[in-house]
């Protein structure tokens, strides 16, 4: 565990990373734990979340990558087949399931199997959501998988997928996840441009109110641009350096400021993904060499290092995550 308060002379205890997607939400940890023994305990834990969205959505991702591995969404199915969070959940693991088959390097180091088990298993996982979706109407949580199936093949479904992202945003106007996918989506990266993508990200930050997870799209946008125009592929020292000089321009630092000023305007943040977002603005004010406050957002962080934007500049999660807690601690 991280401690903030050191005796006088002593160095920092380095953390003891917690690279768990389940993040700082206990219950959802034992949920999971029981779930393959009992599927009600993910069932319950889902359902605890009632209509707070972005949670709702978290735990259904997080027991997605469990139930990936497992066969006790399959006796839930047949047990409660109609169940409208069973089928949230099997469209959220078929999703996984396809982004494990394609795996996470660049289209040029990605081979035509793995394409086709991406575009066979992404549509398993579209079906999948538009049942649930017929379930439960109200829910924007299937729609988020919705939205991630069509980056099989995203070129030939642009209108389709903003269709759905507008269908989403009816639900749950300003989800974190809906809107996530939606900035992924028309990344440069993907099937947009980075011209698209700010635009998308700052309309949202905008129109969203204080205290939401939304507010902090553009800081995601920023280390999308800077990942591809400066680190693309294999994350290089002077790949680092030019993002560091990115992120320490003077637009960049105060377009980031504002976003995270509104995001703590209503208090200490609480929602779904609020660890999420701790760990976005630790690693931009690590890239941006404010040493003082990258500190202070490791301390609230604790050992939850989350994020994939760690891998972006630093090759791994972990290694991103420890490597700047130590610079911001003072660690040689």
């Amino acid at each position: 565990m991280f401690r903030n308060l050191f005796s006088r002379g002593q160095r920092p205890v380095e953390p003891a990373v917690d690279l768990d997607r389940a993040l700082d939400d206990l219950e959802l940890r034992a949920a999971r734990d029981k779930a393959s023994a009992d599927w009600r305990a993910a069932r319950d834990v889902i359902e605890a979340a009632g209509s707070d969205w972005e949670r709702r959505a978290r735990r259904v991702s997080v027991l997605s990558d469990a139930a990936a591995d497992d066969t006790w969404l399959d006796a839930w199915l047949v047990s409660a087949p109609d169940d409208p969070t069973a089928a949230v959940l099997l469209a959220a693991t078929l999703a996984e399931r396809a982004g494990r088959a394609r795996g996470s390097a660049p289209a040029s180091e990605t081979t035509q199997e793995q394409f086709q088990g991406f575009a066979e298993l992404s549509a398993q996982a579209a079906a999948a959501g538009r049942r649930a979706i017929a379930l439960a109407p109200h829910d924007p949580v299937p729609w988020i998988d919705v939205l991630w199936a069509m980056f099989s093949d995203g070129r030939s479904r642009q209108a389709e997928f903003h269709e759905a992202f507008t269908e989403a945003r009816r639900r749950d106007p300003f989800n974190f996840g809906v809107h996530l996918a939606a900035v992924s989506f028309l990344c440069e990266k993907w099937y947009g441009s980075h011209e698209e993508m700010f635009g998308l990200a700052r309309a949202a930050a905008a129109a969203a109110p204080p205290g939401t997870a939304a507010t902090l799209l553009p800081l995601f946008a920023h280390f999308e641009y800077a990942m591809r125009e400066f680190n693309w592929g294999t994350p290089t020292p002077e790949g680092v350096l030019a993002c560091r000089r990115y992120f320490q321009r003077p637009e960049v630092r105060q377009e980031y400021d504002a976003c995270a000023a509104k995001w703590r305007a209503a208090g200490a943040p609480r929602h779904g993904d609020a660890m999420v977002c701790r760990n976005w603005l630790a690693l931009a004010y690590s890239l941006s060499d404010r040493r003082d406050e990258a500190k202070a957002m490791f301390d609230e962080i604790g050992p939850y290092a989350t994020s994939p934007v760690w891998a972006y500049f630093f090759g791994g999660v972990k290694h991103g995550f420890v490597h700047n807690w130590r610079w911001a601690n003072g660690v040689r």
